[in-house]
This record gives structure tokens, C-alpha cells and sequence, in this order.
């Protein structure tokens, strides 16, 4: 049994800070999961995607990020990327279909997943990424903050990377459905009770300013959120004449009170169960 007070505190640390973890093989899979408690790259044998051709209506944000995956692939500059706006336009969607396009023009990119909520964790995950000789697009999903959140501050990590910089291997892509990540009575709240209203969010605020591309989805109308459909059905062999699609998706959005390329795709999906094809 140790008795020396210094050897008890040093065992005491290590059991409180353990030791770093040892970067996974990455040529086990194109796309990996962060996890925390204990710190882990999780790798994810088949990505949930949906082909690029079937995303209609979102040409420019399209190209603009496939470009700027292509040349972070390459090697070469690009920027981090916030994609902001209506509710399922397929923003997360693009980011997944956009690495896929990269695969396929066979150049080396990996894509890990990291949750708002571990966020406070993303330097360790930076030191892992950046030991390695890979390039890793880091996403997140359903990125925004509340008034008392502080995990923003944890985003400045990979946005400008303190004083060692952002890993040159590592570019953040970003959804949100707000273009400045809180909402804006927030905004508005903290601008009109600070005691300096212009800095009072400039700290939140400018957390946007820092992606070098903002990417806007916005509400689909009738004939795109019809052609979807239409898309998707033709992508699978599912027959159905235009009046009936028309006719059936206008009363499933009218259910839905919205019209967006997810309820497009949930009423896809079942019509496609309604006609015996798997999806």
C-alpha cells in the first residue's frame, strides 16, 4: 500500500485524468462517430445518405460545398461551412451526399459526427485528428445555443483553434436553422439590457461571422416539393401516375401543415410501403 502523500495524490490525478487515447485505424471506415465518458472514434460501417442527384432545389449551396470539400480533399485551402435555414431542406443531408461525391472522385476524406452537447470536448478531439496523416470534415448537426449556454465558447476551438490555429487537416461543417445559432429575441434581449448593447452579443454573434461560407435552404414550393417525389420514385421503381402523386402529396403536406424535402421523403416512404417496395 502506498503510503507517500506525493505517490497518493499522483494516483489520485491519473485516475481523474486518464490517459489520452490512441487514434483508431482509420482505414477501417470512411466515417466515424465521437463519443465521450470514455473518449472514443466510434466508426460507421454503412453512412445513412441520400444520392445527391435526388436534392433538388438547392443547386447553389450544392456546388459551393462540393467545391469546397473538393479542395480541402485536394489538399488545398478551404472553409469552414455553416448551413442554415428551413427545416428539412436537406441540409444535413447535403454534407453527407457532398462526402460521398468526394469518395467517389476517389480522393482519401473522412467525416466524424460530433454532438452540440460535446462540444466541450472537441480539443481532445482535435489533438487526435490532427496527429493524424488523414483529412477529416468534423460535423455537427442541429447546431444553436440558448440565452445560459456556454458551449459556444468550446466552438471557438475548431472555428479559430486557439494558438496552435485550426488543424490544417481538419475543416467544421455546420447546420442550423438559425443564421446567427440563437435565437433572436435572445439577440435582441441581450442588446437592449447589456450595459454595452453592441458588445452585449457580439461574443454569440460573431460566432457565425467565423464560418467563411454561409449556405442558406429555404421552404421548398409545390412543383419542387411534387418533382421529389418524383425523383424519389423513379430512384426506386416506384410507378404511380402524375394526377395520383400530385393528388396524394398535396393532401399529405395539407396533413403536415408544411411542405419541405422530408415530408416529401415521408410521403415517399410510404407510398412505397403501400406498394410493396423496400427502401
Amino acid at each position: 500500500m502506498t503510503t507517500d502523500p506525493m505517490e497518493r495524490i499522483a494516483a489520485a490525478l491519473e485516475r481523474i485524468s486518464p490517459a489520452p487515447i490512441e487514434a483508431p485505424d482509420f482505414a477501417d471506415a470512411d466515417a466515424f462517430v465521437w463519443h465521450v465518458s470514455p473518449d472514443r472514434l466510434v466508426p460507421v460501417p454503412e453512412v445513412n445518405r441520400v444520392d445527391m442527384a435526388l436534392l433538388l432545389g438547392i443547386n447553389r449551396a450544392r456546388d459551393t460545398l462540393l467545391e469546397n470539400t473538393l479542395q480541402f480533399a485536394r489538399g488545398l485551402s478551404a472553409n469552414n461551412a455553416l448551413l442554415w435555414g428551413a427545416r428539412g431542406m436537406g441540409k444535413s443531408s447535403l454534407v453527407k451526399a457532398v462526402h460521398a461525391a468526394v469518395l467517389g472522385e476517389g480522393l482519401p476524406l473522412k467525416i466524424v459526427e460530433l454532438q452540440r452537447e460535446d462540444l466541450p470536448t472537441v480539443s481532445r478531439l482535435l489533438t487526435l485528428l490532427r496527429g493524424s496523416g488523414e483529412r477529416f470534415v468534423l460535423f455537427c448537426d442541429d447546431l444553436s445555443f440558448s440565452h445560459d449556454d456556454q458551449h459556444y465558447k468550446s466552438l471557438k476551438a475548431v472555428l479559430d483553434g486557439g494558438i496552435e490555429g485550426r488543424p490544417e487537416n481538419v475543416v467544421f461543417y455546420a447546420t442550423s436553422n438559425r443564421r446567427h445559432l440563437m435565437p433572436r429575441d435572445m439577440i435582441e434581449n441581450e442588446r437592449s439590457s447589456g450595459i454595452n448593447p453592441s458588445e452585449a452579443v457580439e461574443e454569440k454573434v460573431s460566432l457565425s461571422d467565423r464560418f467563411g461560407l454561409w449556405l442558406g435552404f429555404h421552404a421548398c414550393d409545390q412543383d419542387q416539393y411534387l418533382a421529389m417525389i418524383r425523383g424519389y420514385c423513379d430512384a426506386h421503381g416506384v410507378e404511380i401516375d402524375d394526377g395520383t402523386l400530385r393528388a396524394e402529396a398535396i393532401e399529405w403536406q395539407a396533413t403536415r401543415g408544411s411542405r419541405s424535402g422530408r415530408v416529401a421523403w415521408q410521403y415517399f416512404t410510404d407510398l412505397a410501403g403501400r406498394r410493396g417496395v423496400s427502401v
